[in-house]
């Protein structure tokens, strides 16, 4: 496999499809930081802002997640 130069923030999931829990500091920032960020944008976000935020922040979380997996990228895993 060829070395992407990324550095691995989170493991590859044993079964499934994504990003399985962050290995790196990077990865625990990014999930919290998510997180709260989700808590801010529902509480004091209404209607479509508050939707089109969620949706923001969601898919900032998945790019970034996805682009820092070990493995270099997302696909169905039966186990190892």
């Amino acid at each position: 496999m060829a070395d992407t130069g990324r550095q691995v923030w989170f493991r590859a999931k044993s079964f499934g499809y994504g990003a399985g829990m962050p290995v790196a500091w990077q990865g625990w920032a990014l999930l919290v930081g998510s997180v709260g960020a989700l808590v801010v944008a529902r509480h004091w976000l209404d209607g479509a802002v508050g939707g089109g935020a969620v949706l923001a922040i969601v898919a900032v979380m998945v790019l970034l997640a996805a682009r820092h997996t070990e493995g270099g990228r997302w696909r169905w895993r039966w186990g190892r």
